[in-house]
């Protein structure tokens, strides 16, 4: 039976299926705008290399880049034809997109939504792999890898990440290696198919200008014609990983016109009695505030001429850790880490600007609520990282107290880290 959750202060409701097969819909309407935006998800990434497929019961080790491999042999299709020319055809977007935590396939249209939707719902689950088309693919993503190694946005990170973990797949690039995807056959496609691609590890959720009932009475009709293996809980290889990082400091050299340099910062939150998400934006609103584009530190540096552009920082988490990263545009490399780590290792922060971080995230999320592709994402992180969605969203940020935020920071170690030197060929 659907149910109906408003989401406070936002003017928006959720409704919320799960079907007879697992599969979870939700789906936000918003009656003022034009298109919709579908998204059908599995809670499958680059991270899931270790696991115990669903018909067996001993724990399997696929190679490194068979999620992102699988999303790209999902739109071969049996007859030949294409989804990107079936969608252009009908005026539509698709796409789809693997990350370290799941794989997502998408498209954004105006009209034809039923045919749309059946057109998705059966190229996700009808697979069709072969060891020929199989083979033909991995040249193609080799081109694709090799692409992201020549590109300074993309590869200086992936290697900063790679040095900070040990054991964690993390680690690994989501495409996965050259040789690792020389390594993946037919049958570890579907044997990772058939264990993250089920219904009750998926969720479809639709944003836009849509009726809720329509959506899930075209979503019942198209799987009540499928069948799929009854469902068993997914066991995933516990990881150790330790608080070092895998290497201290390494160089690289790329085609860039200035020299660039990327930190990582591997914080421990295990003994912090918050959750995840919470911890994480305590982390970023202090990092903010320390190093962000409007922090003290970052105009002092740019008026020393040791930074050329602002400093840009990001976190990544995983159960235990979370990664903050820091890069900036300098040549004056050392200067930078000293006044950086003395920021950092600095606790001191005041009311007021913790409170001003405070209402950026909740006129952020205010802003965000007015977009379907925002909406969308936000159910997407929502499910992925906590399995359920939070309809408060606005007196969540509002409750976020300078109590437990100081809490929080006592607690980071920031002595745990890994340094990347990017230099111009």
């Amino acid at each position: 039976m659907m149910k109906k959750t408003p989401l406070n202060k936002l003017d928006l409701d959720i409704y919320e299926e799960e079907l007879d097969n697992g599969l979870r819909i939700f789906i936000i309407p918003k009656e003022n705008v034009n298109n919709v935006y579908v998204t059908l998800s599995t809670k499958y990434g680059s991270i899931h290399n270790e696991f115990v497929p669903i018909d067996k019961k001993e724990m399997v080790k696929v190679p490194d880049g068979v999620a992102h491999f699988l999303e790209h042999k999902v739109f071969e299709q049996k007859d030949g034809t294409d989804p990107f020319e079936f969608y252009a055809k009908t005026g539509s977007d698709c796409n789809a997109n693997t990350s370290n935590h799941k794989t997502t396939y998408l498209f954004v249209s105006h009209d034809n939504i039923e045919k749309n939707l059946n057109y998705l719902l059966d190229f996700v689950f009808e697979p069709y792999f072969t060891d020929q088309n199989v083979e033909k693919e991995k040249g193609i993503i080799e081109q694709e890898i090799k692409m992201y190694q020549d590109s300074p946005s993309v590869n200086p990170s992936e290697v900063l990440i790679y040095n900070s973990f040990v054991n964690h797949p993390i680690k690994i690039p989501i495409g996965g290696t050259i040789k690792s995807i020389y390594e993946i056959t037919k049958d570890d496609l579907y044997t990772c198919y058939n264990t993250f691609y089920h219904p009750s590890n998926m969720f479809l959720c639709v944003t836009g200008n849509v009726d809720p009932k329509d959506i899930v009475k075209w979503t019942k009709n198209n799987l009540s014609k499928k069948k799929f293996l009854p469902f068993k809980k997914i066991v995933l290889k516990e990881i150790d990983e330790p608080d070092n990082v895998d290497k201290e400091e390494e160089t690289i050299y790329m085609n860039t016109s200035n020299s660039i340099l990327l930190m990582a910062y591997k914080i421990n939150i295990e003994n912090i009695n918050l959750d995840l998400k919470t911890i994480s934006n305590y982390i970023n609103m202090f990092a903010s505030i320390k190093i962000g584009s409007s922090s003290i530190l970052n105009d002092k540096l740019k008026q020393k001429n040791i930074i050329h552009e602002d400093i840009s920082f990001s976190t990544l988490k995983t159960d235990k850790h979370i990664l903050l990263m820091v890069e900036a545009e300098t040549e004056r490399k050392e200067e930078f880490i000293k006044l950086v780590d003395k920021e950092l290792k600095n606790l001191n922060v005041t009311k007021e600007e913790f409170d001003r971080q405070k209402k950026i995230a909740i006129s952020s999320c205010i802003y965000s609520s007015d977009s379907i592709f925002s909406l969308n994402s936000f159910v997407m992180g929502s499910i992925i990282t906590e399995d359920k969605i939070n309809y408060d969203i606005y007196n969540y940020y509002k409750k976020l107290s300078f109590a437990n935020f100081n809490k929080v920071i006592s607690k980071l170690n920031f002595d745990n880290k890994t340094i990347l030197n990017v230099k111009q060929k």
